[in-house]
């Protein structure tokens, strides 16, 4: 199935944190969402794989999102076969996204570095007629960066505060990453400032335009406006 966005996660968990009210947002305007989680975060704390794949599912019902995926690469060795350029790159030639959402390449935890350079990768390989991996060649119109942990000065952000509560709600469906209730292990996840810190930074995108909620995003291009108009053209 084609789709208008497609957004990939490093772990179960890590699309809700960066960019969860966004793909509300796209779902809610009718476009086509699917959503990619790279691992089962297997190596996680907190959780078994199961538990973690059946609250992926249900994130992503909360979201509106149309499927989700994993493709099941293990945990902390993220890009280190070379077989997970070549899957990456058929998946999104099988999808077929007008637009792909990957993490920030500069984050605390080393898969998620790991995940965007894969995926940068990826998206640029998919277009070429050449490179040997399964389906037609396709180009993504461009790609978006989401940020997890660390986060610098957006290119741009999106307004999310009519989708803001739907973000919370796909949070809360990893109890087992997020509680409630006593955690087989205490983590930065599972202690009540890591939701503080999610929502302290969406707070502070959509202030600095003037909402209540943003999501940031960055791109390595410039973004091509029709004129110097900031709300409409004239």
């Amino acid at each position: 199935m084609s789709v208008d966005l497609l957004v990939f996660g490093p772990h179960p968990d890590d699309i809700e944190i960066g960019a969860g009210a966004s793909v509300a947002r796209h779902a809610a305007l009718g476009l086509r969402v699917g959503l990619c989680d790279l691992t089962a975060g297997e190596m996680s704390s907190n959780g078994t794989v199961e538990e973690r794949l059946r609250e992926a599912d249900a994130a992503r019902h909360v979201l509106g999102a149309q499927w989700r995926e994993n493709l099941r690469w293990p945990d902390r060795r993220i890009g280190r076969e070379a077989a997970h350029l070549e899957e990456a790159v058929a998946f999104i030639r099988r999808h077929r996204p007008r637009v792909v959402a990957a993490p920030y390449w500069s984050d605390r935890h080393p898969d998620h570095g790991a995940a965007s350079a894969v995926l940068t990768e990826a998206v640029f390989n998919a277009g070429l007629r050449r490179y040997a991996a399964d389906g037609e060649p396709w180009k993504a119109e461009w790609i978006c960066y989401y940020f997890i942990n660390d986060s610098v000065a957006p290119s741009f952000v999106v307004d999310v505060t009519d989708q803001y509560d739907l973000k919370r709600k796909a949070l809360d469906c990893y109890a087992s990453q997020f509680g409630p209730g006593p955690p087989a292990a205490a983590t930065r996840l599972n202690s009540p400032l890591f939701r503080q810190l999610i929502e302290s930074r969406d707070a502070q995108f959509g202030a600095l335009v003037g909402v209540p909620w943003a999501e940031g995003f960055i791109v390595r291009e410039p973004v091509v406006r029709p004129t110097l108009m900031k709300t409409r053209e004239p």
